[in-house]
């Protein structure tokens, strides 16, 4: 039934419609289906090209068995902030998860960034995220070493001299920034080929028309993420009051 969970024979289906080169849009139509959930279960499960319907059935079981043995019991349960329904935050940590892997985020990255980002905090220690996750310390650790490298997470210390890790908007500003860096570093290296490879000579003028287009593409990114941030960050000016 639409919103319940995927059996063996939708598994089988979705393997069907990867085969046949199908979208994950019009997989999701024809099982009557939400086309993130398509996309969730693919990716959580080896991706178009290493989808395996039996596999996937067997390792889905698996996480609901270990779900339920660490879930906490009777009185212990903790409820959800905002009267939030836990298994709809769940499934949206898992797509946002999902979504960060396609645009190509490291898988355990993409889980600690999307962690991050559905925490009204928008910080988490290491041991916080081991807990949340279930994994190794050294995963977070490797996962966070990647996103700080990308300029998407910030390391600060909280008052008990614990190491946090947090995105905000501007984690999300720096971000972009070093986007943009990586890619005027990209344009340069292309045109330091053209004197390598000879003026005029067709692979020369390829690497100069590459860095043209990513010249542009970096200052564009630039430019709209400074606009951005201005727009965005700048609080509204307070009317002056009337009666005076």
């Amino acid at each position: 039934m639409p919103g319940g969970r995927l059996t063996q024979q939708d598994r089988q289906q979705i393997a069907v419609g990867l085969a046949d080169d199908l979208a994950y849009a019009e997989i999701a139509r024809r099982l009557d289906r939400p086309t993130s959930t398509i996309t969730r279960e693919v990716m959580r499960n080896g991706g178009p090209t290493n989808y395996r319907a039996d596999l996937a059935h067997r390792a889905t079981e698996r996480r609901a068995h270990r779900r339920k043995q660490a879930a906490p019991r009777g009185p212990e349960a903790q409820p959800q902030a905002h009267g939030r329904d836990a298994e709809a935050v769940r499934a949206y940590e898992d797509t946002l998860t999902t979504v960060f892997i396609q645009s190509g985020t490291p898988t355990m990255a993409a889980r600690v960034m999307a962690g991050l980002t559905v925490s009204d905090a928008g910080s988490l220690t290491a041991s916080e995220l081991v807990q949340r996750l279930q994994v190794s310390p050294a995963s977070v650790s490797k996962a966070v070493a990647f996103l700080e490298s990308q300029g998407m997470v910030r390391r600060e210390r909280d008052a008990g001299r614990r190491e946090r890790y947090t995105v905000d908007d501007d984690i999300m500003y720096e971000s972009m920034m070093a986007s943009a860096r990586g890619t005027a570093q990209v344009a340069e290296t292309a045109r330091d080929g053209v004197g390598v490879l000879g003026p005029g000579t067709p692979a020369a003028v390829r690497l100069e028309n590459i860095a043209r287009f990513l010249d542009f593409v970096s200052e564009s990114i630039t430019r709209a993420a400074d606009q951005a941030r201005e727009i965005l960050h700048t609080k509204p000016e307070t009317p002056p009051d009337s009666a005076t």
